[in-house]
């Protein structure tokens, strides 16, 4: 039996869009991780601000979804290479496993480039950032399969379920990239 998975769209109100970049800031300040080289960043300071961000939360030992949404990860990198404000980001919901070493070996197997993160941190770390983002689960095997999509310039926020077609994602994409 095959399944289908149909695309998940949610887009916030233009009335809600007001001052979207001061917005993102407050929402998104103090956000501490690490990313696959070993350095703390600021999530919205050095990975998010001026940028079209793509998120999703997955962990490098997930046998299930975590593959799929890597692929199509890799096909929005190349699919946008020509977007230099797109920024693709992944952030492990397992942190205990997921260190720096395990994400930097993760994102050279997908042949990630400069402009995919991959960021983990202590668990309280990643709590907080999941919890703001709505990714928060409470065991790494239970974390969502939705991807997020946001122009931090604009304040257009979307939510694609990631199982989807992944040129139906790369659509959803390409019309925040639009926005303006």
């Amino acid at each position: 039996m095959k399944t289908a998975f149909a695309l998940l769209l949610f887009a916030v109100p233009v009335a809600a869009r007001a001052q979207p970049s001061a917005a993102a800031a407050k929402y998104f300040q103090g956000l501490a991780l690490v990313d696959q080289d070993g350095r703390t960043v600021d999530l919205y300071q050095d990975v998010m601000k001026g940028h079209v961000v793509v998120i999703n939360s997955f962990f490098t030992a997930c046998q299930g979804s975590c593959p799929l949404l890597a692929s199509t990860f890799a096909y929005l990198q190349k699919h946008f290479e020509a977007s230099p404000e797109l920024r693709l980001i992944s952030i492990t919901a397992d942190p205990a496993h997921d260190t720096p070493a395990k994400l930097k070996a993760y994102a050279e197997k997908l042949g990630a480039k400069g402009r995919w993160t991959f960021l983990t941190g202590t668990q309280a770390q990643v709590n907080a950032a999941l919890s703001r983002l709505g990714q928060y689960a409470e065991r790494p095997d239970a974390h969502g399969n939705v991807i997020i999509a946001g122009n931090l310039d604009t304040g257009l926020w979307k939510k694609a379920l990631g199982l989807a077609k992944r040129e139906e994602i790369a659509a959803v994409v390409q019309s925040v990239i639009d926005d303006q």
